[in-house]
């Protein structure tokens, strides 16, 4: 939806995600999420920061040097907080990883679509009734969550130039209605 209206006003931009943004991260993202082999926290790790490497070098600088915008699902705060607060690993060594995978290349905004962990599950597991996969992120258990939002809200109250909160609880509507006004501020578009 915010591509759309984005392209609508003449941006031109580049939409992705992580992990999976390139051929190799596709298959890194199938090997991780896909596996029923118990992971390493620290395989884990160091797989989202080599297809966050190949991410940045191959399609993130080249369409920023294009002028490009780029929206990513997910970057390096999710590495922060899902592998750092999630799985416990000390802040320095996440921060070592991610600047070494990214250069220290940060997005001007990130939006965090906040909602409580009992709403989010109900969503994940509708997902699941309705057929859609589940990937072994889907299974984790409620602190491990619980973990991952306050790693997200600490990034927020260190950050708040950059990183807005948005009440993900509202319509589809709603929410869109809001990332729209706050993407476009911060583009400085109509």
């Amino acid at each position: 939806m915010l591509t759309g209206a984005l392209r609508e006003r003449g941006v031109d931009l580049l939409t992705t995600q992580e992990p999976g943004g390139t051929p190799l991260g596709r298959r890194l993202r199938d090997a991780f999420l896909e596996t029923e082999e118990s992971v390493t926290p620290m395989a884990e790790l160091l797989l989202f920061a080599a297809d966050r490497a190949q991410h940045v070098e191959f399609l993130i600088k080249p369409a920023l040097a294009g002028g490009r915008v780029v929206i990513s699902d997910r970057y390096a705060d999710a590495t922060f907080a899902y592998q750092g607060a999630g799985r416990g690993f000390d802040e320095k060594t996440v921060s070592a990883v991610i600047k070494l995978a990214t250069g220290g290349l940060k997005p001007d905004l990130t939006l965090f679509f906040d909602i409580p962990i009992a709403a989010a599950l109900d969503r994940m597991n509708a997902r699941g009734e309705s057929g859609e996969r589940a990937n072994r992120m889907d299974f984790e258990a409620v602190e491990f969550y619980e973990r991952v939002r306050d790693a997200y809200l600490g990034i927020a109250q260190r950050e708040p130039n950059r990183f807005q909160i948005l009440d993900a609880s509202g319509s589809v509507d709603e929410i869109q209605r809001r990332v729209l006004e706050v993407v476009t501020a911060t583009l400085k578009i109509a």
